[in-house]
């Protein structure tokens, strides 16, 4: 009958052959099917502490000099804990400014929220190859606007948000709460923020009724668009199905939502602006972003504030313009001379007389009562040279002039 021992009962039997029965140790070895060094070992450890000894022994080290404090550990899980969008390099940025050292590496915290229940593992999606990242240059370019919804108020009701990033630095130039998203209030809120911000080159948008009038059954120039055009900003709007154009946007509205609106509601559009406030302050200048590799947008983003009255931000659609007309023959390679400013026209006008309304903020070019071209001016004052070609050309600061809209 065969009978099965344990293995610290074979570790006794060993150590009684040698020190009992006088066997070599090599034989016993052999025998045993160990080494010479291991027998040593379970003839010591008997030696030392009787058969209890010869049970096995967790091969842990005594110690380990790199591994994660209690005290560290509990302050990576109450980070995660009071915020739940943080993740180990969110983590590893703000240990390292608290001026914790030494501060754990990303991988080591990563292994500490797995390890407490406190991050959810899954499958990472694989990037798609025809995505493709751009951004632009320098701030002040390009912003990116839209609308979002979802801020409750405790009487059940929902906010808008309209909200503005700058492309190249991700700096909020926008975050306006609405009661309803209509073309005025949207306005409102993007003259708000050229006042305070400046004017960019360009704003992206998608094709929402509030921002732009082309896709409707007569084409037309919405507020949104009219207000572009006399600030000399260029309007871009994204195509057809295209949500990924205005991923900067999206990726804002994320973060506020995860950070700001959860499980939240607001006793007021007062109290939720004031709060929005100190929320997008905190993300501009507290903040760290990782796509800027852990730099706050507004270190990334130079404000350039105008002078109050500077914005064109017409307050009704027939209102009257003031500023002044001059004349000027657009040259050969179809460029115009405005003031010490030269900008193009395209050469389809090359040799054409065109009108030129000259306000302190833009200049816009007239053919035959179409605008052809808005352009930003980059001096003030009074146009000084009026004619052009001796031509006689008269201050007309009360003529009215539209665009065609192509009917």
């Amino acid at each position: 009958m065969l009978v099965e021992l344990s293995v610290m009962e074979q570790r006794y039997q060993a150590v009684l052959a040698v020190v009992q029965e006088g066997w070599k140790v090599i034989e016993v070895a052999r025998r045993f099917g160990v080494s010479r060094q291991t027998v040593h070992t379970w003839i010591a450890r008997y030696q030392a502490g009787g058969l209890g000894a010869l049970s096995d022994r967790s091969h842990r080290p005594s110690t380990c000099p790199h591994q994660t404090g209690a005290e560290v550990e509990a302050t990576i899980c109450e980070l995660r804990r009071e915020h739940p969008g943080w993740g180990p390099r969110r983590i590893e940025h703000h240990l390292a400014r608290a001026g914790l050292e030494p501060v754990p590496s990303r991988s080591s915290i990563y292994r500490c929220l797995k390890r407490h229940g406190l991050i959810e593992l899954r499958r990472r999606r694989k990037r798609r190859e025809e995505y493709r990242r751009w951004e632009r240059d320098r701030p002040m370019q390009l912003w990116q606007m839209d609308v979002m919804g979802g801020v409750e108020l405790d009487d059940g009701s929902e906010l808008k948000v309209v909200t503005g990033i700058d492309d190249h630095s991700r700096f909020c130039v926008a975050a306006g709460l609405v009661p309803r998203a209509v073309s005025k209030a949207v306005c409102e809120v993007l003259a708000s923020s050229l006042r305070r911000s400046g004017i960019p080159d360009e704003i992206l948008t998608d094709n929402g009724k509030v921002f732009t009038g082309r896709f409707g059954p007569r084409p037309v120039e919405v507020l949104f668009d009219r207000i572009c055009r006399e600030n000399g900003i260029s309007h871009r709007h994204t195509g057809g199905r295209s949500p990924t154009t205005t991923g900067k946007i999206e990726r804002f509205h994320q973060s506020l939502r995860r950070e700001f609106l959860a499980d939240r509601t607001f006793p007021s559009i007062q109290a939720a602006q004031a709060a929005l406030d100190a929320w997008v302050q905190e993300y501009n200048t507290i903040r760290p972003h990782q796509a800027l590799d852990m730099a706050t947008p507004a270190e990334r983003f130079r404000l350039r504030p105008l002078a109050k009255g500077k914005v064109s931000v017409p307050v009704d659609a027939r209102e009257d313009r003031r500023g002044q007309w001059v004349l000027r023959r657009v040259g050969s390679n179809g460029m115009v001379w405005v003031d010490n400013q030269l900008f193009s026209v395209t050469n389809a006008y090359k040799g054409e007389l065109v009108d030129v309304f000259v306000e302190d903020a833009v200049i816009q070019v007239w053919s035959k009562n179409h605008l052809i071209r808005t352009v930003a001016r980059v001096r003030e004052g009074r146009v000084r040279k009026v004619r052009a070609d001796g031509l006689h050309v008269k201050d007309q600061p009360a003529t009215i002039r539209q665009a065609s809209t192509g009917a």
